[in-house]
């Protein structure tokens, strides 16, 4: 309790600092009421535009639990801000955030979206500060790994699904991305490459409950946090079973997908579940003639 007395007094003193040169002077504000899109819809923006949202997935008492649960989670800091705080995998410390995994509607969206074996591939719990700076855009999908995301980003289809347990105002952390940056084959679509901004970037100024959803290879970031507040985010990785990566990965313990919630032990299959297949024949045996999932009319036109 002390600490976070310490931290609330902590908030109320800290005061922005951005570097300059990262700076971005305007701010383009997404207001499509979300809560209107059919299934159709819903997955027509994700695939076409590159993201989306969900609003009021969680209710008070379910934000206020998750804030119970995460409050003590000890926290490390990004190297560009000791006001960017996060904790990884906080699924394994709380049941509360693993039951989070098998949440009802939102996993039914993903397998309507991914067919019936999917992959939990990562957990993420964020704290931004006061006074933290934005976060530069980015992709979570890289194709070769990297040093921040590992091995997990190489996964050819690999979502990230973020629950905001706190209102996004414009001040305060709202998101930003670069609707259909994933679809791109331009040298400027790189995975690897990072922006400070970009002119046609729009924001997502969601309320708390929301869930926001994107592909890994979407360019996206943040806002800086110039409220007096925090803002809080659990962050998923989800992919289909066959899309694993192309090196192995720490798996999860055991001992804890055996202990898990039951909403959650679908999802906690090994990491490293594949479904490559390298010696393929022209005519295998047991070829279908329909895949819905593939359907040109599956966004519902």
């Amino acid at each position: 309790m002390g600490w976070l007395i310490a931290e609330e007094n902590k908030l109320k003193t800290t005061t922005v600092k951005i570097d300059p040169g990262e700076e971005i002077d305007f701010m383009e504000v997404d207001e499509t009421d979300f809560a209107t899109f059919t299934r159709g819809e819903q997955i027509h923006h994700l695939e076409v535009e590159g993201f989306a949202v969900f609003p009021d997935v969680l209710d008070a008492d379910h934000i206020a639990r998750l804030k119970a649960a995460t409050r003590e989670l000890p926290m490390q800091t990004k190297d560009y801000s000791e006001a960017q705080t996060y904790h990884h995998e906080p699924q394994c410390r709380s049941d509360a955030v693993a039951e989070l995994i098998g949440h009802p509607p939102i996993v039914e969206f993903l397998h309507q979206l991914m067919g019936p074996e999917i992959v939990f591939t990562h957990g993420l719990f964020t704290r931004t500060l006061s006074g933290s700076p934005g976060i530069s855009l980015h992709t979570d999908g890289q194709p070769f790994g990297s040093s921040i995301f590992g091995y997990e980003g190489s996964s050819p289809r690999l979502l990230r699904v973020l629950y905001y347990l706190d209102d996004l105002p414009s001040d305060r952390a709202p998101f930003r991305l670069i609707p259909r940056s994933h679809l791109s084959f331009h040298a400027e679509a790189n995975p690897y490459v990072r922006y400070i901004s970009h002119p046609q970037e729009i924001t997502l100024c969601a309320r708390a409950g929301t869930v926001v959803m994107i592909p890994a290879l979407l360019f996206h970031g943040t806002h800086p946090n110039r409220a007096a507040e925090p803002r809080e985010l659990i962050q998923f990785g989800y992919r289909p079973a066959w899309a694993g990566p192309v090196r192995e990965m720490e798996d999860w313990d055991p001992e804890w997908v055996a202990q898990a919630p039951e909403a959650a032990r679908p999802y906690l299959q090994s990491r490293n579940t594949t479904g490559i297949a390298w010696q393929q024949a022209h005519k295998p045996q047991g070829m279908q003639r329909d895949a819905p999932g593939i359907n040109p009319s599956r966004w519902g036109d």
